[in-house]
Order: C-alpha cells, then sequence, then structure tokens
C-alpha cells in the first residue's frame, strides 16, 4: 500500500521552521540561493543528491528523514502498514503433520470469537491481535488436517465454521495492513471453509468479505457489486431467517459502495432507500457474522454516498441526525469519524477537520496511521495549516512519521 506522505520540499521547510531558520541563513550555508530553496519547499525543484546531503546536515536531521525513510519508533515492531511478520508466516506455512489428538472445536470457537470482538472494539486491534493470530492461524489449521477417524462430522463442520470467521477476520486485517494479496487469499480460504462445511449463511458472508476486497481495488467496483448481489440472492432462496436478513443486508451495501464509488451517487441512494433500509428495519440493530447490519450502520453509508458524491453540505447533514453508540464496531465508528473530516475537508474547514482527526486519534490511533485518507487528511493540514492550530497540526503529523 503507498500510503500518502509529505514531499521533500515540505520536510525540508518543516525542519528549518522547527530550527527557527529563516530561508536565506539555510541557503547561504548550504550555498545556493533563497529563491532555489524557497523553489525547493514549494515543489518546484527537486534538489540535487549533493543539495540534499547540505541541506540534512544544516537541518540537524538524516537524509532519509527529509526522504522520508526515517526509521519507525523503537517501541513498534513493523511499520504503519505492514502486516506482523508471524502472521504471513503462520498464513503461508501450513503445519506439516497433523495432531496426534484434535484440539475441541468448541476451543476454537471461543477464541475465534475472542478475537472477533478484540477486532471490533479495542483501539490497539492491530498488536492485540498480532499476539493470538500466529497461534490460532496454526491450531485451525492443524484441526483441519486432522484424520478422518479422529474427528466426526459435527466436530469437522465446527472447525471449518471456526476457519471461515478467523479467515473472515484476516481479510479485514491483511486489507488494512497494506497486504491485498493476502486480503484476497484470505477471503478466498473463507469461502472454501464455508462452502466445505455446506453453512449457507457463512458462505454468504464469505462473499460479503469477498466484495470488501474488491472495493479496496479501484476499478473492481462492478465486479463487488455482482458478486455481493448474486449471493443476496442465493440466501434470499436459500433461507429466511433474521440473520440471513441481516447479511443479505451487508450484501446490498456492498452494492452501494460500489454504485457511489462508481459515480452513480444516485443508484446508490435508490438502492439504500428502496432495498436496504426495508432490510434493515426488519433487523434491528445486529452485528451477525460481524457484519454489523442495522439502521445505524445503514444512516452511516448514507454519509459515505454524499462524501463520495462531493455533496459535503448534505453529508455533514445527515451525519449530525447519527448516533453512533448503537454501533457494535469502533472500526465503523472510525470510517464514520474519518469520512466526515474529508466532508469538512471538502468544504476546507480545516480546524473541523483537525479536531475530528484527534478525535480519531483518541478512538483507534492504529486505524489513523494505516489509514491512506487519514494520512492524506493531515498532508493537507500541514500543507495549508494556519498558524493558530499549525503547532497541533505538525504534531499530529509527526506522531504519523509523517515529518
Amino acid at each position: 500500500m503507498n500510503l500518502p506522505t509529505l514531499r521533500v520540499g515540505e520536510r525540508v521547510r518543516h525542519h528549518r521552521e522547527r530550527l527557527r531558520r529563516t530561508q536565506a541563513v539555510v541557503a547561504g550555508l548550504c550555498g545556493i540561493t533563497e529563491d532555489y530553496l524557497s523553489q525547493i519547499e514549494r515543489g518546484l525543484k527537486t534538489p540535487s543528491h549533493d543539495v540534499l546531503t547540505k541541506l540534512a546536515h544544516e537541518l540537524q536531521v538524516p537524509v532519509a528523514t527529509l526522504l522520508g525513510d526515517s526509521e519507525p519508533a523503537p517501541a513498534r515492531r513493523h511499520g504503519p502498514a505492514t502486516a506482523g511478520p508471524d502472521v504471513i508466516h503462520a498464513l503461508l506455512h501450513r503445519p506439516a503433520t497433523p495432531p496426534t489428538r484434535p484440539l475441541l472445536e468448541q476451543g476454537l470457537r471461543d477464541r475465534v470469537e475472542r478475537l472477533w470482538e478484540t477486532w471490533q472494539t479495542s483501539p490497539t486491534r492491530f498488536t492485540d491481535a498480532e499476539t493470538v493470530l500466529p497461534a490460532l492461524i496454526r491450531d485451525v489449521e492443524t484441526t483441519l488436517r486432522t484424520r478422518p477417524h479422529d474427528i466426526n462430522l459435527s466436530e469437522r463442520r465446527e472447525t471449518l465454521r471456526a476457519a471461515a470467521d478467523l479467515y473472515g477476520m484476516l481479510r479485514s486485517y491483511c486489507r488494512r495492513s497494506g497486504r491485498p494479496d493476502l486480503s484476497l487469499m484470505c477471503a478466498d480460504r473463507s469461502l472454501r471453509a464455508a462452502e466445505d462445511a455446506d453453512d449457507p449463511l457463512r458462505i454468504a458472508a464469505a462473499h460479503w468479505n469477498l466484495g470488501h476486497v474488491l472495493l479496496s481495488q479501484p476499478g473492481n467496483e462492478s465486479e463487488a457489486a455482482g458478486i455481493a448481489l448474486r449471493a443476496a440472492d442465493n440466501l434470499r432462496r436459500t433461507l429466511s431467517t433474521p440473520r440471513a436478513t441481516a447479511v443479505q443486508g451487508a450484501l446490498e451495501l456492498v452494492a452501494v459502495v460500489a454504485e457511489a464509488r462508481s459515480r452513480r451517487a444516485w443508484a446508490a441512494r435508490d438502492r439504500l432507500n428502496r432495498r436496504v433500509l426495508p432490510l434493515a428495519g426488519r433487523t434491528g440493530e445486529g452485528n451477525v457474522l460481524w457484519t454489523v447490519f442495522g439502521p445505524t450502520n445503514v444512516e452511516l453509508h448514507a454519509v459515505s454516498v454524499e462524501m463520495l458524491d462531493g455533496d459535503a453540505g448534505e453529508g455533514l447533514r445527515l451525519a449530525d441526525q447519527i448516533d453512533t453508540d448503537p454501533l457494535a464496531s469502533h472500526e465503523r465508528r472510525f470510517t464514520f469519524g474519518l469520512e466526515v473530516a474529508r466532508c469538512y475537508d471538502l468544504r476546507r474547514e480545516d480546524a473541523s477537520v483537525l479536531v475530528h482527526l484527534l478525535e480519531l486519534e483518541s478512538l483507534a490511533p492504529e486505524d489513523l496511521e494505516r489509514s491512506p485518507l487519514a494520512r492524506q487528511l493531515v498532508v493537507s493540514l500541514v500543507q495549508r495549516s494556519r498558524p493558530t492550530y499549525r503547532r497541533q497540526v505538525t504534531a499530529l503529523a509527526e506522531r504519523l512519521h509523517l515529518l
């Protein structure tokens, strides 16, 4: 994932101002003209390696810092958009030997459900998940490889259901950690496990996961909508339970997002009102298979449609009417807050953008660090911030390792 970052010139300006030095002084010490330094800082000129080295020396930072390649903080094990190496190893290297005794499927089920709860509610969910994921992946895969005579059909189906749910969570983890390739792989594993379990609800949820993977890849909106709507239709013909209705609604929301991102806001609004709202009215608030489908989530998607359509005023009007307390997922609250910040950004109300970004940092700091949109909003604030709140913007940019 190529996360937004500041240009070299903006970093030069930041560190010059940090040292309270004028352009004339720094330019003179580096043997260049003040006008040339001004053009570098404004992004009109790219400094040569020799000039960059002199600037780094005078600004008392490594050259890598000016290039945006500074090392992460010592407390962090990896960069903001990188999946944990132990998680990747567990995903790519399956156990070679089946266990002599199968694990109890209920134990796996409880562990997967606790993991999902952590993933949806913890402000440090990436760090927390990475402490348990490697062992859980290995245990699920090992149990699936148990010899048929060591585990009965019912136990195997429960293990497959746990695997489908685990890989559904891993789809989200990998996508937000900058590994779309692994995200697609996890979505496929979730679907295969659900199909092997012959579980219609989880098969539909696995298609919901696959739809979200495709939505994260620009240009695949039509394919994402097609997969989601076919899955919703199949589920409607197979099951008629409240849980099935909730998953149908979640699948319809994939199509809503796909239509909005395809610049078909009118179609997205029509689908929300005609297809999705009635489903949400029948289900009420819920979190079936961690899809967070319900009336509040539908309202949040209405804001998303207006944001993607560029109608910031309507998006903010709708946002003011929403109470996110019923939502079971911090992740969904974070996304909503970020879209509100983007609406304010469209109106160039930078102080409001900053307020919402700081709130999001308090809610989910690891998500803020990994979000391309959040980082782009911070980059924009750095580029045009007013003196009255420049210090807060700069501090936030530093915490996100943009400076």
